[in-house]
C-alpha cells in the first residue's frame, strides 16, 4: 500500500498516514510559471495499491486538476490499482439540471476522475446519494456521523436534545443521528429565494426548552445554518449548535456565525481549516483522520467497509 498527498489538505494526509504507521509516498506536485499543473511520483509504484488524498475545495479547480493529473501519473506508473480519496467532493451541489440549459457537473467530474485513472473513490457524506452512480467505478461513501454522536454525547451528556435537519433534504441525515443517541428530531422547512439566500418558513418537532443540534453536510456561505439558529431559538430553544462535516465557509461565513445565535460550529478537517476559522472562538475542528484511515486499511485488505457503521 502507497499513501500520497496532493496539495488540498496535507494535515489530513500526514494524519492518515500517521495513524496506519505508513509514510506518504514521495512526489513533487508544483506548477510551471503559467500556472500549469506538474506532477512527479518520487518512489516506485509499479503493481502497488496507492491511495491518493485530494479534496476538491478552495479553489476548486486548481484542486480537481491536481488530483486528475496525479492519477494519470499513477497510471502511467503502472500501479496495480489507484483509490482517489476524496474527503471532501467538490462539484456535488450541481448534481441535476437545476433548469434549463444548466450542467450536471457533478457528473462531469465522475468522468474526469474515472478517465484519469482511478480504479475506485473513497469519500465523506457526498451531498447526494444518487452521486454513486454517476460513477462506472466502485465509490465507498463514508458518514461522519459516528464522529459527531461521540462528540455529541461527551459534550450534552443527559440534556435534554433534539436533532435538527434544516431542510427537508436533509432529514435522513439527521435522522440517523437521532437514531444513534436517542434524540427527537425537528426539520426547518424553508424557502430558498435565489441561490446563496434562504427564508426560514416554520419548524416542525418540539424544539422550546431544548438543546437543538443542527446537523447538516456542507455549511458554506452559513445563511441557512444562521437563519435556522435564528428561528429555533425565536421558537424557545434552550441553546443551539450544528454539527456540518464540510466546512466550505467561503466569503463572509465565518463573521456570520461568529455574530450568530450559533454557541458552537463543529465541523471535521475534511477540508483544511483557514486562518479564520482556526481563530473563531465559536468554531471548532474534529478529525476525521482515523476514518478515512480505517476504511483506506480494509480497502487495501478487501474488507468490509460498511461494518464500520454497524
Amino acid at each position: 500500500m502507497k499513501i500520497l498527498a496532493c496539495n488540498s489538505n496535507r494535515p489530513l494526509a500526514e494524519a492518515v498516514s500517521a495513524y496506519l504507521n505508513q509514510p506518504l509516498t514521495k512526489a513533487s506536485v508544483r506548477r510551471f510559471s503559467d500556472m500549469e499543473v506538474f506532477v512527479e511520483i518520487e518512489e516506485n509504484v509499479r503493481g502497488k495499491d496507492v491511495f491518493v488524498i485530494q479534496s476538491t475545495s478552495y479553489p476548486a479547480n486548481d484542486n480537481l486538476m491536481e488530483l486528475l493529473v496525479t492519477l494519470d501519473a499513477l497510471r502511467r506508473g503502472s500501479a496495480q490499482r489507484i483509490t482517489a480519496v476524496l474527503p471532501y467532493f467538490g462539484y456535488a451541489r450541481q448534481d441535476r439540471k437545476s433548469g434549463p440549459r444548466t450542467p450536471i457537473s457533478a457528473k462531469l467530474v465522475a468522468n474526469l476522475i474515472t478517465v484519469a485513472g482511478a480504479d475506485r473513490v473513497l469519500t465523506i457524506d457526498l451531498h447526494a446519494g444518487q452521486i454513486q452512480g454517476f460513477f462506472d467505478i466502485p465509490l465507498d461513501n463514508l458518514y461522519g456521523a459516528p464522529v459527531f454522536t461521540k462528540d455529541i454525547v461527551e459534550r450534552f451528556g443527559s440534556d435534554p436534545i433534539t436533532i435538527v435537519s434544516p431542510d427537508v433534504g436533509g432529514v435522513v441525515r439527521a435522522r440517523a443521528i437521532a437514531k444513534r443517541i436517542d434524540a427527537d428530531l425537528a426539520i426547518i422547512d424553508k424557502r430558498r429565494e435565489r441561490a446563496g439566500v434562504s427564508e426560514v418558513m416554520h419548524i416542525i418537532g418540539d424544539i422550546e426548552d431544548r438543546c437543538c443540534i443542527l446537523v447538516d453536510d456542507i455549511v458554506d456561505s452559513a445563511g441557512t445554518l444562521c437563519n435556522a439558529a435564528v428561528a429555533l431559538k425565536d421558537a424557545g430553544a434552550k441553546s443551539v449548535a450544528a454539527y456540518v462535516t464540510h466546512g466550505v465557509l467561503s466569503g463572509g461565513a465565518v463573521a456570520r456565525i461568529s455574530s450568530s445565535p450559533l454557541e458552537t460550529l463543529v465541523i471535521t478537517d475534511s477540508i483544511k481549516a483557514t486562518e479564520a476559522v482556526r481563530v473563531a472562538q465559536n468554531i471548532e475542528q474534529l478529525s476525521i483522520a482515523p476514518l478515512v484511515a480505517e476504511a483506506i486499511q480494509r480497502i487495501s485488505e478487501e474488507r468490509s467497509v460498511s461494518s464500520l457503521f454497524d
